[in-house]
């Protein structure tokens, strides 16, 4: 009898453990999901964000450092260019237990947990008497609104006050903030209205908010907080051992997406209040779990899952779908980072990873450039050119937007061809004809009509790109910049395959030029980045661009060659992305340890803390700098998953896996969902 037992005690465990290993690996742990901080040490935030507002997080007792509005610009001052806009922040809660205000000075065990899978901030701390439990969360699925949820459980029976009032940017003109009972005569709902304006008066700013509960509803009232305004509050008796919970729901909206932005916060706000909390809660991981079918999953490195789910989980944040807008450099978590602009970091380091795992969001990327699309045939009118030429920084206005005494502005116009890759990308994921006819190919074609206006044709009947600024930027108005060239050569060549497959009849121009670009080479056989280059250290890679993404290069020898040479020529302080190149391009020549090498540099000098937000350098401090985050995924998906966009599709190429991992997985790959994993 004790051995049957044994027998099948042995069977049962067996069995377990087999199911246990065909579980997914983030079913095996949540520990890849989640990012704990316990010091406030060089506290830097991170952001919860929805592609339409990003509240960035403080380490303050409710503290949410500001909201950016996605899409919404005003001058940065009177004379200055544009930037984006920082609404009110609906998000000011102060807390009194038995008459006392509670500070960040009564905290004590304060700890915050970033939950990537669920996307929420969650932050516990203790303060005498109580345990305080909260957290943030940007509605994926009620794209204008946040919610705060707050979780409060007393040791002893208390008096609880809270009191959300009027919190605005400085920037932020006449101001006002007011508690109102909207009803139908019927049905009553508390909301507290906060409106100004930016700036300099180009747009109008609205929030509305609403506490909810979860059983009965304690009386809400107004109060006049700080600075005079009125603020809206409610009054609990708390039980000794019995938690409490409520939530304070917001909507932020502006006058650039609304025509009335003031009425339709308040109507999101009467919305949220006829729901309840938990269903709220369970529309937005719907959501989220819907975008989580595209993840990376790696085996056998905790750390390095965390740091590329945390890239993932931003760019997945910044952007969504059906919005037409674009994610400019630091996404949604700062005003300042170049002003919220939108530049080639979408199209050429953020678009293809999440063109291979979500179409829908990546879609929203092209949709911007599409509505532009006018504007930047203008802009070619401007400078004399044919078809369309975009700006090197962009806003909701499709004009340039760089400062005028900045040099980019004028001549960066590898942004054009960049602008046509994506397209051409997108068709070649999808396979929509339907959308190539109707949106693609208009853009493609006004892209390769301003190429061939834009070269000069030699004496040789090569063709040049006089008078430019490429990628790198330390070198500016040269000739026949390598990464503008051949960019350039690229998408006209895209342009003549988009003709044939609609039936179209291509300009014979666009194939003359492409297949005659004029590039330079040092007496060795290494492609100068411009004509007149001798060895100058250069800001980020520009030639190894030629490689990967573009395929101008091809050849393995010629690929290290370059890649030998130019590794040692990228400035120590430059951008984070121009390491992922060098990643992707060693992994693809099948040499492991410098493609690891450079995965590592492409981020980690980069984290700041807490939870390993990313800095534009290793010398800078400005995350989230999601480009960088989209260089860190393509290190990934490209280099060691060793996947590419062709033709025909998204492709497995010389997948290479780093030493340290056991396997890598990438699912939700494509339009069909596909799973690809390299294993040692």
């Amino acid at each position: 009898m004790k051995r049957k037992i044994t027998f099948l005690l042995t069977a049962l465990l067996v069995q377990w453990a087999f199911s246990f290993s065909a579980l997914p690996a983030f079913a095996k742990s949540e520990s890849g999901w989640v990012i704990e901080a316990e010091s406030k040490d060089n506290y830097n935030g991170v952001t919860l964000a929805n592609g339409r507002i990003g509240l960035v997080s403080g380490m303050g007792l409710f503290q949410v450092n500001e909201i950016v509005m996605g899409g919404v610009y005003d001058k940065e001052f009177q004379d200055g260019v544009s930037r984006v806009v920082r609404g009110p922040l609906f998000t000011n809660l102060q807390m009194k237990l038995d008459g006392r205000r509670i500070g960040d000075g009564e905290v004590r065990e304060w700890k915050q947990t970033l939950n990537m899978k669920k996307a929420f901030l969650e932050t516990s701390v203790k303060v005498e008497n109580a345990q305080i439990t909260y957290s943030f969360r940007a509605l994926r699925h009620l794209p204008h609104m946040a919610m705060v949820l707050v979780e409060i459980t007393p040791d002893k029976e208390m008096d609880m006050n809270i009191e959300t009032g009027a919190s605005f940017p400085e920037e932020l003109q006449n101001r006002s903030a007011i508690f109102k009972h909207l009803t139908d005569g019927k049905t009553e709902s508390p909301v507290y209205t906060m409106r100004a304006v930016s700036r300099t008066g180009m747009r109008e700013l609205a929030t509305c908010s609403a506490f909810m509960f979860d059983g009965e509803r304690p009386a809400v009232y107004a109060e006049y907080g700080e600075a005079h305004y009125q603020s809206m509050a409610f009054n609990q008796h708390l039980a000794k051992g019995k938690t409490f919970r409520f939530a304070l729901v917001g909507a932020v909206c502006a006058s650039s997406d609304f025509c009335k932005p003031k009425d339709e916060a308040e109507r999101m706000a009467v919305y949220a209040l006829q729901s309840d909390i938990e269903t709220i809660l369970s529309g937005h991981e719907r959501e989220w779990n819907e975008i989580w079918k595209g993840d990376i999953i790696i085996e056998g490195d905790e750390e390095a899952q965390k740091d590329i789910r945390l890239a993932l989980y931003n760019l997945y944040s910044f952007a969504a779908k059906n919005t037409r807008l674009s994610v400019a450099p630091m996404g949604l978590s700062s005003v300042s980072g170049y002003n919220g602009h939108i530049f080639w970091d979408a199209e050429i380091w953020m678009f293809p990873p999440l063109l291979m795992l979500n179409q829908d969001i990546a879609r929203s990327f092209l949709d911007y450039r599409y509505d532009k699309l006018g504007k930047a045939k203008q802009r070619a009118v401007q400078y004399g050119y044919r078809g369309c030429m975009y700006p090197w920084e962009s806003d909701d206005s499709g004009e340039e937007a760089t400062p005028t005494w900045c040099l980019t502005g004028p001549f960066e116009h590898h942004i054009t061809a960049d602008v046509g890759i994506a397209f051409w990308n997108y068709y070649c994921v999808t396979q929509n004809k339907r959308w190539l006819r109707e949106e693609g190919w208009e853009v493609l074609k006004a892209v390769a009509d301003y190429w061939t206006s834009r070269v000069t044709k030699n004496e040789d009947g090569s063709y040049s790109i006089l008078n430019a600024v490429g990628a790198n930027e330390f070198a500016q108005n040269v000739d026949d910049n390598a990464f503008t060239n051949g960019s350039a050569k690229t998408v006209l060549q895209y342009a003549c395959q988009a003709a044939r497959i609609l039936g179209e009849t291509p300009d014979p121009l666009w194939k003359e030029v492409s297949d005659n670009m004029k590039f330079h080479y040092m007496p060795d056989g290494t492609m100068k980045e411009y004509a007149t280059y001798q060895g100058e250290i250069i800001k980020q890679a520009d030639v190894n661009l030629l490689s990967y993404p573009l395929g101008v290069v091809s050849k393995p020898a010629r690929i290290k060659q370059d890649l030998d040479y130019y590794s040692q020529k990228i400035y120590v302080d430059g951008p984070a992305m121009g390491n992922s190149i060098l990643s992707v391009l060693y992994a693809q020549i099948g040499d492991g340890e410098k493609a690891y090498h450079y995965f590592q540099k492409t981020y980690l000098p980069n984290k700041r803390p807490p939870f390993g937000v990313l800095s534009e350098s290793a010398y800078s401090n400005n995350p989230y700098f999601c480009t960088g985050a989209g260089g860190l995924l393509q290190a990934v998906i490209s280099g060691f998953g060793g996947l590419r966009i062709t033709e025909k599709g998204i492709v497995q190429q010389h997948p290479l896996l780093p030493e340290k991992w056991k396997s890598l997985t990438i699912t939700g790959v494509g339009p069909e969902k596909k799973t690809f994993t390299v294993k040692r």
